[in-house]
């Protein structure tokens, strides 16, 4: 699929396996993936072969500068790359996980708390990185009226 409006990465950077989504400025969701760490640069540079990607949406926690570094030596034409705080996100995935993902089963019937997502969510804290960037935009947007 290939779309012409502008599209935002968010990456979710971490040492073993890394959450990779692309938004478009319409909060549309095109992609969301977790890849190995190893693969997270191949995987962002097939990205913008097939979506007008702007800019990165990174959390800046644990791993962000390395990455960071290493993105920008990597990626040819480089991007810009926005930090965003990511605290609390992975809580945050597992609820979103739960609302795209509707639990079945006995699963179900556990209080949302004990509820274990059955796959890494570091796809999801790449949406809520995405999110959280254009809140912020918007935000800033209405407080310069």
């Amino acid at each position: 699929m290939t779309n012409t409006q502008p599209a935002i990465l968010g990456f979710d950077p971490g040492r073993d396996k890394c959450g990779v989504a692309v938004m478009g400025l319409d909060r549309q969701l095109y992609y969301h993936q977790v890849v190995p760490a190893t693969e997270a640069i191949a995987q962002i540079s097939s990205l913008r072969q097939s979506f007008p990607i702007s800019l990165i949406v990174m959390g800046d926690q644990t791993t962000a500068k390395k990455w960071k570094q290493q993105l920008n030596q990597e990626l040819i034409p480089s991007l810009n790359i926005i930090l965003v705080d990511e605290r609390y996100t992975t809580l945050e995935a597992r609820d979103r996980y739960w609302q795209m993902f509707p639990p079945t089963g006995l699963t179900k019937l556990l209080p949302k708390g004990l509820r274990q997502p059955p796959r890494p969510i570091d796809d999801i804290v790449a949406i809520l990185l995405i999110e959280r960037y254009l809140n912020r935009l918007t935000s800033s947007s209405l407080t310069d009226n």
